[in-house]
């Protein structure tokens, strides 16, 4: 019996998700019958409860699936894109943002599938568990999230952790809302240690130096022009023995990924270049190849590191 057929059992809504997706693009059958291969009896629980907390808020396995697809297909347009030019297709924030961060039809679809991406794309279930494994759980104090996007990491934060107060910060209003929604109904007995910012990261005032005894940027470096100016920001606002966490990817296209690193050895020099030190690293290169390999190919790395100031302790 596969993994496929027991998941179909014993979860109709997972099963109606994966035969919608598979209709859509049956090209895409061997990826997922490989990523449900992929990921732990836990994180299938978790994928269902997230579907579940989907349709409680009345979305339909075809919105779900339909947003998954959204980001399959625009990576596999992207990626055609980078194959053939070397390069991203955008250079600048205002190439993405009236389409993507300021549109909210698009962003819902966007946050919803990656959501679900998280589950099923073995680089970013690597992620999540690099994540889970390194999050302090019972350190006290404030937790900041820059980006949260579709608030799950968020969630799990504050449903593993001891933090006082959990502070997420974004630009988009669309990711704002949906963090609060998913906040609201899976981790509800902690909203009141929540505050939600909608604002740039860079410029705004609600967040104070030297403040937070944890700062985790999942997946945003990517999307600016000038990295170096949000580790610094970084920089100023954690404390001395902050742990810190970020995630970002090499040779990635995807329809707002702007800044282009081709190895790790350069992204891991502006990381040092701005005052960290690298505890843990997770280097995930592209399925079925070393990370030498996936460099030399320009083929898709994550990666994702636990830093601390410097001058900390």
């Amino acid at each position: 019996m596969s993994r496929l057929f027991k998941i179909k059992i014993e979860n109709q809504n997972l099963e109606e998700l994966i035969n919608y997706v598979l209709r859509e693009n049956p090209m895409h059958k061997k990826f997922i019958n490989s990523s449900l291969s992929y990921i732990s009896t836990q994180e299938t629980k978790d994928l269902c409860s997230y579907i579940d907390f989907c349709l409680s808020e009345g979305l339909s396995i075809e919105y779900i699936a339909e947003s998954y697809l959204t980001i399959v297909e625009d990576t596999f347009r992207e990626q055609i894109y980078f194959n053939k030019y070397g390069k991203y297709r955008n250079k600048s924030f205002s190439d993405v943002s009236d389409d993507v961060y300021f549109n909210k039809e698009y962003m819902d679809r966007y946050m919803y599938g990656l959501a679900i991406s998280s589950f099923l794309w073995p680089n970013h279930v690597g992620l999540s568990r690099f994540f889970y494994r390194t999050l302090p759980k019972v350190k006290g104090g404030n937790y900041l999230e820059i980006g949260p996007g579709h608030g799950y990491f968020l969630m799990r934060a504050m449903q593993a952790t001891s933090f006082n107060q959990f502070v997420g910060v974004d630009i988009s209003e669309a990711s704002i809302k949906q963090s609060e929604k998913i906040i609201s109904i899976m981790s509800k007995s902690k909203l009141d240690r929540l505050k939600l910012i909608h604002d740039d990261f860079l410029e705004s005032s609600s967040l104070a130096p030297d403040s937070f005894d944890c700062i985790v940027m999942g997946e945003v470096l990517e999307h600016v022009e000038v990295p170096e100016i949000f580790l610094s920001r970084i920089y100023e606002l954690a404390k001395d023995d902050a742990h810190i966490y970020i995630s970002t990817c090499i040779n990635a296209p995807a329809i707002d990924h702007i800044y282009l690193w081709k190895n790790t050895d350069t992204l891991e020099y502006l990381i040092a270049s701005n005052g960290f030190e690298i505890l843990q690293a997770e280097r995930l290169p592209y399925e079925g190849t070393t990370l030498s390999e996936s460099i030399e190919k320009k083929l898709a790395i994550n990666v994702a590191y636990i830093l601390r100031k410097k001058n900390g302790s």
